[in-house]
């Protein structure tokens, strides 16, 4: 018997149906099944299935929504070795691989196991993020983002001023609405949005991209994943940190943030044999010209 864990979008009309359907099956064939409190009671599910349950400590989490409960799923696992199967409910879907009627499928595919030849794990680079106060040498609060983590400014109207470090090297001071670190799996995210390069997710290496610079300098700077990036807060204007997609600190003058990769990959459970072009050709509707 193995322990599952269902992490579904509130809003998805069909998450709750599908939530209902996933578990049936799983408890049909001997497996514990159970959710975290918030996501049960909003799917009306909060009699029917265990919500007292430590997420780190499952076997398998199935994530039924778009790329942002994906992470949700990733960030509830805090690092733990727990592989990961995407039901794709939202649009794009980077992140998740299995369409909502191959979802049972999937689940049976995955009970046959790795010699089977019907799955794989893909491995995801992570990073740690640690935010230390003004003259603090000591983290106040600890993250790890699978997609990136963003400095951004509070109130619109000014740009933020932030000194990126390398390796306890000054790089540059940058004048921006904000800064994105992100993995290569967060290159197709936020970062391309701010015109950061697309990279493939089975390379290791984090992408620095200013949002909006105020500067010259507005390219992005692709450092090797040993190489350690604090970002310090200048000036009298307050930031926030976000770490994938979810605000989480704010920032004042003299706060830094270190960005490093984590000890921890994000484990995704792959069916299909397509390449990470492949999916890029079908997320965009690409063709050979």
């Amino acid at each position: 018997m193995s322990s599952v864990l269902l992490v579904a979008h509130h809003d998805r009309d069909d998450a709750g149906t599908l939530c209902a359907s996933a578990a049936e099956w799983l408890r049909a064939r001997g497996h514990h099944v159970a959710m975290v409190a918030d996501d049960a009671v909003a799917l009306g599910l909060a009699d029917a299935i265990d919500t007292a349950i430590d997420p780190t400590s499952v076997d398998l989490a199935l994530s039924l929504g778009g790329d942002g409960t994906m992470l949700r799923t990733v960030n509830l696992l805090g690092g733990a070795d727990v592989p990961v199967i995407g039901v794709n409910l939202g649009l794009l879907g980077y992140l998740t691989e299995v369409d909502p009627g191959d979802m049972l499928d999937a689940l049976d595919r995955w009970g046959m196991g790795p010699e089977a030849g019907r799955w794989t794990i893909d491995e995801r680079m992570m990073l740690a993020v640690g935010v230390h106060r003004a003259g603090s040498e000591r983290p106040e609060a600890s993250f790890t983002a699978l997609n990136e983590a963003v400095i951004e400014k509070r109130h619109s109207g000014h740009t933020i001023r932030m000194l990126v470090t390398v390796d306890g090297s000054p790089f540059t001071s940058y004048a921006a609405d904000g800064l994105i670190l992100a993995t290569p799996t967060g290159s197709t995210a936020y970062s391309m949005s701010a015109r950061g390069p697309v990279v493939s997710p089975r390379l290791r290496a984090m992408l620095v991209t200013p949002v909006s610079p105020h500067m010259l300098f507005d390219r992005t700077l692709v450092l090797d994943p040993g190489e350690r990036v604090e970002v310090e807060i200048l000036g009298h204007r307050d930031a926030a940190l976000s770490i994938d997609g979810q605000p989480v600190v704010e920032l004042e003058e003299g706060d830094k943030v270190a960005v490093m990769p984590s000890p921890h990959v994000a484990r995704l459970v792959r069916f299909g044999t397509r390449r990470f072009h492949q999916v890029l050709t079908a997320k965009f509707g690409l063709t050979d010209r």
